[in-house]
């Protein structure tokens, strides 16, 4: 399906909203590169989503605030994966870029053709 067609259908997407009932949210210690703030403290955020069973871990920054607001981010879009099949946000990103890359191939192609044929500098 195109870009367009896409758009067209995406109109008609369910909005995901969270509600924080069905979330249950643990904070755990991390791990890895960080240094001693990482180790000692439970900056990384566990989140489950109760009726569907997806679980998001988040341990990107050292702030628990930020990985609580990226953890949410990231079960919202796999929440939207999951109820707008073929059409959540992610998906549509990516058909766009699909897109775009095919019409510079077929710019380029064109641009190609005139210069073999001589018309793309007639005054030569």
């Amino acid at each position: 399906m195109n870009f367009s067609a896409l758009k067209r259908a995406s109109r008609q997407r369910e909005k995901i909203t969270l509600n924080e009932d069905d979330l249950e949210e643990k904070f755990v210690k991390g791990g890895g590169p960080g240094g001693q703030c990482i180790n000692k403290r439970s900056t990384n955020v566990d989140l489950l989503h109760k009726p569907t069973g997806i679980r998001v871990q988040c341990q990107e920054t050292r702030s628990l605030q930020d990985n609580r607001r990226i953890a949410r981010k990231l079960i919202l879009k796999k929440l939207d994966a999951l109820q707008n099949p073929g059409l959540s946000k992610e998906e549509l990103r990516d058909a766009r870029i699909r897109e775009r890359k095919r019409r510079k191939e077929k710019k380029s192609k064109k641009k190609l053709e005139e210069k073999a044929d001589g018309t793309a500098f007639p005054n030569i």
